[in-house]
């Protein structure tokens, strides 16, 4: 991605629609370099009047111009500043917005292809990055630029070949910071990764602190964080040092500037080519160019960070799905609810082999279908491709006779509940977790499906009911509390078709005959696809399929498949003696 595209990129994107602004802000810095450029000036006219002249009739004049012109230039950097911040969060807010709504909109394999960690890292650390170039960078280009010009014009004004002497630092310190730029962009990439491996590291303590407690890896936990904490600080430093190198580079160049100028003024003086008032009004404007010189200089820096993490981001917000529709395509119509699956080819990545190979089943419409088989078999590939979290590589799913390739897959997805061993729940109440699957439900709709799904046995029991907050994915809660409220959500969603993905594995005896009764509620004369790994699944399953290696190798009742089907047969008698 060439830095031009970025530019243009980020020009058109972000900072176009707030021009405006910018133009206001340039016209305060217009202000700024005059004023900070009457300042230098002013000298002249001070010293020669009032100290060599003594001329009496400006002694108040002068100083009350010096308050004014000091005046003004604060307050226009400070106005200029203030619009800039504000299109700088404006900016911040636009990158995230479009980030966030990349991510959350993203294919199930970009999410999974990559941890929430690093994720963050760009959200956050790389946005920073991109805010500063298209907002600092802009108003120091535009400052920095427009005092130096100023200055600049005084400078000739007293003296053009003192001027011409200074103009010399000014090739020499953009030489030296664009070999800093360059080292920066190159550092601020390895930093931001260090900074994604820190943010994942985070998450997963987070997540698994009580593992970390019982398998008693506290020190080995320590030792990971402090090495990855330290591989960010050296990162960081090695940032810092870059930054700071500008330093003294830039003094050692000013120095040389002022004795070369103090000596070749010197001279002039003694031939009366330049006066005393004439080089301290040349000397403070040189003095005061100092600063945006070496901003400029360094702005080069502050580009290629932003540039490096436009890198990183662009392409997140960018990423086209794979998983798409058409315009034209219809609003998927359930009326019996039947699932096909027509020579079914799929893997999850290039280089691996098919998950599923030439799969065809039928799934009956308001009954329960079973899938059985070995871990990995294929099962749950079969769930993930009928919501279409993925797309199949070859072959067809229909849907009461419609493929969910040819239609819209807001009203696919909108016909489907799925209720998983892995519950996913929010940090948030107990009322706004279950009203997720429909976020007008009446409190009268939320408690009934609360009822229904049993989980209002110990909704009723903790202190502020529906209003508990239940932490981090349900952190206060017990396993089979999380699933009843999983239960409770798909069953106000009030879909046709459930996808059950072991929703009772894991399980003592008196929840899962609960959880049993829930389900039977939500999948009563419902399109129900179940993951079994429990005998009492199966038994009240009206279909079971077997499925291993990605194909299907027995179908049929359950009495069916115990005399044709040996996996099966196994599977059941492993059954009877864990249970």
């Amino acid at each position: 991605m060439k830095s031009s595209y970025i530019l243009k990129r980020l020009y058109k994107d972000y900072t176009k629609k707030y021009f405006n602004r910018i133009l206001l802000s340039v016209f305060f810095t217009v202000l700024l370099a005059g004023s900070t450029s009457a300042v230098a000036y002013l000298l002249d006219p001070a010293i020669k009047k009032l100290f060599i002249e003594k001329n009496q009739t400006l002694i108040y004049l002068i100083p009350i111009l010096i308050i004014v012109a000091f005046a003004l230039k604060g307050f226009s950097l400070y106005t200029a500043k203030v619009i800039m911040i504000t299109v700088a969060e404006e900016v911040r807010k636009d990158v995230q917005v479009d980030m966030l709504d990349s991510l959350i909109n993203a294919d199930t394999q970009l999410i999974d292809s990559k941890h929430s960690g690093k994720f963050i890292a760009n959200l956050t650390n790389d946005v920073n990055m991109i805010t500063n170039l298209v907002s600092t960078a802009i108003l120091n280009l535009f400052k920095d630029s427009l005092t130096l010009i100023g200055l600049l014009t005084v400078m000739f004004y007293q003296n053009w070949k003192l001027s011409l002497i200074a103009l010399i630092m000014i090739p020499l310190a953009s030489f030296a910071a664009r070999t800093l730029g360059k080292r920066i962009g190159k550092v601020s990439t390895q930093q931001m990764e260090k900074a994604g491996v820190l943010n994942t590291y985070l998450i997963e303590i987070f997540k698994n602190h009580r593992l970390i407690k019982i398998f008693q890896k506290e020190n080995y936990e320590n030792n990971r964080a402090k090495k990855f904490i330290n591989e960010l600080k050296e990162k960081s430093r090695k940032i810092q040092i870059v930054l700071v190198r500008a330093s003294p580079i830039m003094e050692a160049l000013t120095g040389i500037m002022i004795a070369c100028l103090i000596f070749y003024s010197a001279k002039l003086v003694v031939k009366d080519e330049l006066e005393v008032n004439n080089f301290f009004s040349f000397l403070a404007a040189m003095m005061l160019a100092y600063q945006p010189v070496r901003s400029l200089a360094t702005l080069n820096i502050t580009i290629s960070q932003g540039l490096a993490a436009s890198r990183r981001i662009l392409p997140i917000i960018d990423d086209k799905n794979n998983i798409s529709e058409n315009e034209s395509d219809p609003e998927i119509k359930i009326t019996k609810g039947e699932i096909k699956f027509k020579n079914i080819n799929f893997k999850y990545n290039e280089n691996e082999d098919n998950v599923l190979k030439d799969l065809n089943l039928e799934i009956l419409g308001g009954k329960m279908t079973s899938l059985v088989g070995h871990s990995g078999a294929g099962k749950s590939t079969i769930l993930n491709l009928i919501p279409r979290f993925y797309d199949c590589i070859n072959g067809d799913i229909l849907i009461d006779e419609q493929s969910i390739y040819n239609t819209k897959i807001y009203s696919l997805r909108k016909n489907i509940s799925l209720v998983s061993q892995d519950t996913t729940l929010f940090d948030d109440t107990i009322r706004n977790n279950i009203a997720y699957a429909n976020i007008n439900a009446s409190q009268k709709d939320i408690e009934a499906a609360a009822k229904y799904s049993f989980a209002d046995e110990f909704i009723e029991k903790l202190p502020n009911k529906y209003d508990t907050i239940i932490g981090e994915n349900g952190i206060r809660l017990s396993g089979g509390e999380k699933q009843r409220l999983s239960i409770a959500r798909a069953i106000l969603k009030k879909s046709p078709i459930i996808l059950l993905d072991e929703a009772t594995s894991s399980l003592d005896a008196d929840t899962e005959s609960k959880i049993q009764k829930a389900i039977g509620f939500l999948t009563k004369n419902r399109t129900t696809v179940v993951i079994a790994h429990r005998l009492s699944t199966i038994l009240n399953s009206d279909k079971i399929y077997v499925i291993d290696g990605g194909k299907i190798i027995g179908k049929g009742s359950h009495k069916e498949l115990l005399e044709n089907s040996i996996v099966y047969k196994n599977f059941y008698e492993k059954q009877i003696k864990k249970d």
